[in-house]
């Protein structure tokens, strides 16, 4: 559908955030059991609430504060070079190819940790809405105060987003509410002549805001030079204060898991984990009542014996009648009450929260340990493919819709505002290409060590097929698979020779060893000489 006017975008966008309402609900309910501090999808909260007044237990939040944390700390550990620019095709990375790769690199890191871009505190946002509701939204632009980057991180509340036949998000809409000044400041001279007047009178009054970004082919007439239109609607007055093109969709959106007919995420840790959830506050609820309880026991008494209120506090005093007779029975006595269930219902309890913390895959983030006097090559093997089976589902959709998505744009962005330099500085060999990006992480470092393993079992096979046939120590090529072994090993490349230095050197030494074995000639003939020669004179004699 082609848009050319401001309310034809809203009404677009009001269609999308009235078929979201239910994904809000549900985000809701998760927020509440969760992410108390984000539950604001569906209600207004103050500064000030008390985000967690309503839970028993803080167990289900902590859960996901910890997995939150661990996305950041294990995918992007800010003092570690967490990403490596690569070609789009291995053969196009030649020795100059390779320094320009790692220039631009360094080039990015520079300005994604630069303090005015905010990248940390954004993602942080983002991870923790990664972890309790399977996605988040961050935007990633040029901050137009400051020549920075600028990395925001968007409620999902506020977002609303479409996809095309094949999949791809092709359309972004985010409610804003700025304030009249805000909006004065921020677009000058473009505000509609309404707000223009509000200035001088309610300067702090919000205003509604969309911001929209979609495909140049589906906004107005003219010929966008680039793939995107990003739109500012001023929606109380359907009135366009910017509409610019882009070379990016501005926005990263990450998504964990999705099911077929919906473009919303989901998080597989939180649906699994929400029943029981539900299931421990009500659990220690009754647990402390029991709990209170068998500490403060209700007490049974005697009314007409007991004169004025009860004071069983620590040092009260309760006035009874003097003439009742204690024979009858204690005038007031704790009732007996049955405790052989706290065991079983703490027992209950632990095991709930075994399994919420299960569901959210904190008991398979840790690597297995490998190596060791008593494991063989094949058991560590074994051991690094399960924690790369049962990682996957956590890692993989990260890298991919994340942690790839961020960088893409980043380099975009940086590449369209002349970070790099011009076009005359990228080597010919990656002229018109495009690039990827490599991740460090457990996921990865496990495959890789993977390398070192096999390269060890390969070693012990064919030491035992020499035995049987000599020739099967030529079946492989020792150099390639130690040399794809120390890399997967950790080994900086600064520590390994080049391929053409190694080969260098084996001519040096073959030249070397020919040299040798022609002095040794040399020398052999030279004492056959002085033997002849000795014997000639001795002969002569």
């Amino acid at each position: 559908m082609l848009h050319t006017d401001a309310k034809s975008l809203k009404e677009r966008g009001d269609r999308l955030f009235s078929a979201k309402a239910s994904f809000d609900r549900r985000n809701q309910d998760i927020a509440e059991n969760f992410y108390p501090e984000r539950a604001d999808f569906t209600v207004a909260r103050d500064v000030g609430d008390d985000f967690a007044g309503h839970l028993m237990t803080g167990y289900p939040v902590m859960v996901r504060r910890d997995l939150g944390n661990s996305i950041g700390s294990m995918l992007r550990p800010k003092g570690r070079n967490w990403f490596s620019v690569r070609a789009d095709r291995e053969e196009r990375e030649d020795h100059e190819a390779k320094l320009w790769l790692e220039w631009s690199a360094s080039v990015m890191r520079r300005a994604m940790y630069d303090h005015k871009a905010m990248l940390t505190r954004a993602t942080k946002e983002t991870d923790h809405d990664f972890s309790a509701f399977g996605g988040g939204v961050i935007s990633v632009e040029v901050n137009r105060r400051d020549t920075a980057l600028l990395y925001r991180n968007w409620h999902l509340r506020d977002v609303a987003w479409e996809e095309d036949a094949y999949g791809q998000i092709c359309g972004v809409h985010r409610n804003w509410k700025p304030t009249v000044s805000q909006l004065c400041r921020f677009f000058p001279g473009k505000v509609n002549a309404k707000v223009s007047e509000r200035l001088a009178k309610e300067p702090h009054e919000r205003v509604a805001v969309r911001h929209v970004v979609v495909r140049a082919d589906e906004y107005g007439a003219k010929a966008w030079r680039q793939p995107w239109v990003s739109l500012y609607i001023d929606c109380d007055n359907d009135h366009i204060m910017e509409d610019v093109g882009s070379w990016t969709r501005r926005y990263v959106i990450p998504r964990w898991a999705t099911v077929s007919g919906s473009q919303y995420p989901y998080s597989p840790a939180t649906v699994v984990a929400i029943p029981d959830a539900r299931l421990i506050q009500a659990m220690t609820l009754t647990l402390l009542d029991a709990g209170e309880r068998a500490a403060n026991p209700p007490m049974i008494g005697v009314s007409e014996a007991i004169r004025g209120d009860l004071n069983i506090y620590a040092g009260g005093f309760t006035a009874i009648d003097a003439e009742y007779d204690e024979r009858l029975g204690e005038v007031l006595r704790p009732m007996v009450q049955d405790k052989s269930g706290l065991p079983y219902g703490f027992e209950m309890s632990d095991r709930i929260a075994a399994q919420i913390r299960e569901a959210f895959y904190l008991n398979q983030l840790a690597l297995p340990p490998v190596g060791g006097p008593e494991m063989t090559a094949y058991e560590v093997g074994q051991r690094v493919q399960e924690y790369i089976r049962q990682a996957l589902p956590l890692f993989e959709p990260i890298e991919e819709d994340y942690n790839a998505a961020l960088c893409d744009m980043t380099f975009e962005t940086l590449l369209r505002e002349g970070a790099f330099g011009g076009a005359d500085r990228i080597p010919e060999s990656l002229q018109g290409s495009d690039v990827r990006f490599a991740f460090e992480s457990p996921l990865a470092k496990a495959a890789e060590r993977e390398k070192g393993q096999q390269f060890l079992e390969m070693k012990a096979m064919i030491a035992q097929a020499v035995e049987v046939d000599p020739a099967a120590q030529y079946t492989v090529d020792f150099g390639v698979a130690l040399r794809d072994a120390l890399s997967g090993s950790g080994t900086p490349q600064a520590w390994m020779r080049s391929e053409d230095a190694v080969a260098a050197a084996m001519d040096r030494d073959a030249q070397a060893q020919d040299a040798a074995q022609a002095l040794a000639g040399m020398q052999q003939g030279a004492d056959v000489a002085q033997k002849l020669g000795v014997a000639a004179k001795a002969f002569a004699a």
